[in-house]
């Protein structure tokens, strides 16, 4: 007989559609995820593409199916610590780390506005800080605070307990292990932005006016370190001039050897934000290749047809600063024009590639570029960017095939 659950590794949104979309046709689903909330990298987003719309409209969505299904059980800060079994009778444990806050908080912001210490906002790729006792992020769910001890300079500081009148915070909470019995396992581990302080030669940690394009994702959001504000991080003017570097560190035998797949459509949907915000800005996309498939040409068109947005076929080699101004100086070829070409701007966006968050685990096989391909045993797969390099629509619909693939395996054992 087998254990009529899904245990689904990853709250991603790939992650997410899978638990809800076998929970809604009767099956237990179990949810594990090892940040404080769920949501992933959408929850990052200032917008999807092409529609150009907020992606909480799309997770809050999920979250009300979540929500009232008692076939859903969600752990937050909690990684999966061992898996043994076989397929339909999988033994798993469970770690759930201590996030310090219990189910009684409320959300009022009380011990963050108690809390002396500070540290940096991940969430905001550390463009800005938080109080050690924090809200991940506006829409989080669950909607509860979390307090990072490592953060807190004084561990005997109890000034959040003391300021939460509905007895929330327990500075002694320790780790805690579940073990739970399943009939499959989805592994929707998501992915990274890839390292770019690996690329020496275009100047990101060294060069304040170089961000990647998940940073911008953050500083276009309304609920990011600027306000939504398209602001430099060196002197917070607003940008005039932006260069979007594409394939940073992909399609490179010394860095990503393959292509991200959605960099372009991100490039062209960053370009957008600039255009619609600031009237006079302008942009310019050196690429090697402009990849945007089937229902995508129209957005490359429209995007193309703006006067104050220029692509220019080239690879970037180098990018230095100009210390008076803080302005970004690039070195590019110019394939279709012919020579070198150096462009000033007031900043630059590196399009980082996509890598996999997991790359090794005894239990999954894995395809040349580290993502998983499944699993050894049977009653494992993969789904989303944990797969392949997808975007947000092609993730909800792999998603969903895992949903039904997983089903499928509680049926044959």
């Amino acid at each position: 007989m087998s254990v009529e659950t899904i245990l689904v590794v990853g709250g991603g949104i790939s992650g997410i559609t899978t638990a809800v979309e076998a929970a809604e046709v009767g099956y237990n689903t179990v949810l594990v995820e090892k940040s404080p909330y769920l949501g992933g990298r959408v929850a990052q987003l200032s917008k999807y593409f092409p529609k150009l719309c907020p992606p909480y409209c799309g997770l809050e969505m999920n979250f009300r199916r979540i929500k009232p299904n008692p076939k859903i059980t969600v752990y937050t800060t909690t990684e999966v610590e061992s898996v043994s079994g076989q397929e339909g009778n999988y033994s798993v444990r469970l770690k759930i780390n201590p996030r310090y806050v219990n189910e009684k908080c409320t959300s009022c912001n009380a011990c963050a506005e108690a809390c002396p210490s500070e540290r940096p906002n991940e969430f905001n790729f550390g463009m800005d800080k938080t109080k050690a006792a924090y809200l991940p992020h506006v829409m989080s769910y669950p909607m509860r605070y979390v307090i990072d001890r490592n953060a807190c300079k004084d561990k005997s500081c109890d000034k959040c307990v003391k300021a939460c009148i509905y007895n929330a915070i327990d500075l002694n909470m320790k780790p805690q292990t579940v073990d739970i019995k399943v009939g499959s396992i989805v592994y929707a581990t998501g992915w990274n932005p890839y390292d770019a302080t690996k690329m020496d030669n275009l100047g990101y940690g060294r060069i304040k006016n170089v961000i990647t394009n998940m940073m911008l994702e953050r500083l276009a959001s309304p609920n990011g370190p600027t306000g939504g504000k398209l602001l430099r991080p060196s002197d917070k003017k607003e940008v005039k001039k932006v260069v979007f570097v594409q394939c940073a560190g992909s399609r490179d035998e010394n860095h990503l050897n393959y292509c991200s797949a959605i960099c372009c459509m991100a490039s062209l949907k960053h370009a957008t934000y600039f255009r619609e915000r600031i009237a006079d800005s302008k942009v310019l996309i050196a690429y090697i290749d402009l990849r945007a498939p089937g229902k995508y040409e129209e957005f490359l068109v429209k995007v193309q047809s703006d006067p104050n947005v220029t692509m220019v076929k080239g690879k970037v080699a180098r990018i230095e600063e100009d210390p008076a101004t803080g302005d970004v100086i690039l070195e590019f070829e110019d394939i279709e024009g012919g020579g070198k070409r150096h462009e000033r701007a007031d900043m630059a966006v590196l399009a980082t590639g996509m890598e996999p968050s997991v790359k090794v685990d005894s239990l999954l096989s894995f395809e040349e570029n580290g993502f998983i391909i499944g699993g050894k045993a049977a009653g494992i797969c993969s789904t989303g960017v944990a797969k392949r390099p997808s975007d947000v629509t092609t993730s909800i619909q792999d998603a969903t095939g895992a949903a039904l693939k997983s089903i499928q395996s509680l049926v044959r054992s």
